[in-house]
């Protein structure tokens, strides 16, 4: 029996997926259930079980966009598994043995090509010469490929502009495709310079309050939370779900004409993964603990990395932090990300002198940046949102563990 395997849908308005890397070859036997396939859609990177054990024949090449519901491959379910691998091992040097005979005679229809010069030989297409007139290459640079030598459309497409006189020295150049959850990263990226009133407005954090109590309870919180570790994320989560209460346009979107107000928290915590950015979301982070918050992020960023995130993990999101500093960024302004309105960027910690009560004292420092969307959040609002954070973080105890942190550490 032959089961034709279809692209599942990934998520809503997600209609084709990218076939990103095929974990099985052309004839191999697969299990069920056993991934034989990677696929990019515009929100995430997930990965194809097999429906059923067979030998499977691919209908689509690595790269290939491909519909929802589309045939990917066939699966020959009355196909036996192979007993043993040494059958096919024996067979592989046969089938290696014409192919390797086929190339001699190739190379040898070749070498006439290459000795004859014809007429043909650098003449561009009509298409290839307006090509290379727009993108002012001179035909003498190019060498074709089409026959006699003559240059083809795609030669033109793919020719270079000379990066000057060479000197010496490796000069090579690769050029691959953006994967799909790439290139959408990138056109929403482009969108939110674009299409918002993007500002941005900077702090810094004495970390020291921070430093202490975790230095003081790490080892307790990490003991009794099975092997979860008390980091900076679940202090500035708290600090900044506090500000959003404090200043609720910050946690709000545009719709149009209209604002749409949330009396929730939905944080997205931006993940460095294998296939680029990803944005999690930690749900009613307003609701959680240190604990919760801790080990739902070190959840979604082992997913993430892992390569398991789902659509459903990233849907959604009220607002953003993310942590150029784990990169040892000091300083940068972080982009919204749509439809949001404000993302909160932590960086690097720094011993900076800084004056305490008319001294001169050398404190742990981390800047901080908030970019808002000007369009629905006005400057009091950000700078108010982002001094709420400041104070949180500098005084935790007393702001973020109500004046008990064993209580608010669960320990």
């Amino acid at each position: 029996m032959i089961l034709e395997m279809k692209v599942p849908s990934p998520g809503e308005s997600i209609t084709e997926v990218e076939i990103a890397t095929w974990l099985v070859k052309d004839g191999d036997y697969v299990e069920k259930d056993q991934a034989i396939a990677e696929v990019d859609s515009d929100k995430a990177t997930l990965e194809l079980p097999a429906e059923a054990s067979g030998i499977i024949t691919l209908k689509a090449e690595e790269g290939d966009a491909v519909a929802v519901g589309a045939v990917v491959c066939l699966i020959d379910t009355s196909a036996e598994k192979p007993g043993s691998s040494s059958t096919p091992k024996a067979e592989e040097p046969k089938k290696e043995e014409p192919k390797s005979e086929e190339k001699k005679p190739e190379v040898k229809k070749e070498e006439p090509k290459a000795a004859a010069s014809t007429y043909a030989s650098g003449t561009p297409s009509p298409a290839a010469r307006k090509i290379l007139d727009e993108k002012n290459i001179p035909t003498s640079d190019i060498k074709g490929t089409g026959k006699d030598g003559r240059i083809t459309k795609d030669d033109a497409v793919n020719a270079v502009p000379s990066m000057g006189t060479p000197t010496g020295g490796s000069r090579g150049t690769e050029r691959s495709k953006l994967s799909m959850l790439r290139r959408k990263v990138a056109e929403r990226l482009v969108a939110a310079k674009n299409e918002t009133a993007m500002l941005t407005t900077f702090n810094e954090v004495n970390m020291t309050p921070i430093n202490k109590i975790r230095n003081e309870y790490k080892d307790a919180f990490k003991a009794k939370h099975g092997g979860v570790g008390l980091g900076f994320m679940s202090f500035f989560t708290k600090a900044v779900t506090r500000a959003l209460q404090m200043y609720p346009d910050v946690n709000s979107m545009m719709d149009g004409d209209y604002k749409v107000a949330y009396d929730f928290c939905d944080i997205s915590i931006a993940v460095s993964g294998p296939k680029g950015l990803m944005v999690p979301v930690v749900r009613n982070a307003e609701n959680l603990t240190f604990r919760g918050v801790e080990a739902e992020i070190k959840r979604l960023a082992i997913r993430a990395r892992d390569g398991q995130i789902t659509v459903d993990d990233m849907t959604g999101g009220t607002f953003t932090i993310t942590n150029g500093g784990v990169f040892g960024s000091m300083l940068s302004t972080p982009i919204i990300n749509p439809p949001q309105s404000g993302i909160l960027g932590m960086h690097n910690i720094i011993e900076r002198p800084i004056a305490v009560n008319g001294k001169v004292e050398i404190h742990p420092m981390m800047y901080v940046a908030l970019s808002y969307d000007h369009r629905i959040i006005d400057g009091r609002e950000s700078v108010g949102f982002l001094v709420a954070v400041k104070e949180a973080l500098e005084n935790p105890i007393e702001l973020l563990c109500d004046g008990n942190p064993k209580k608010a550490f669960e320990l």
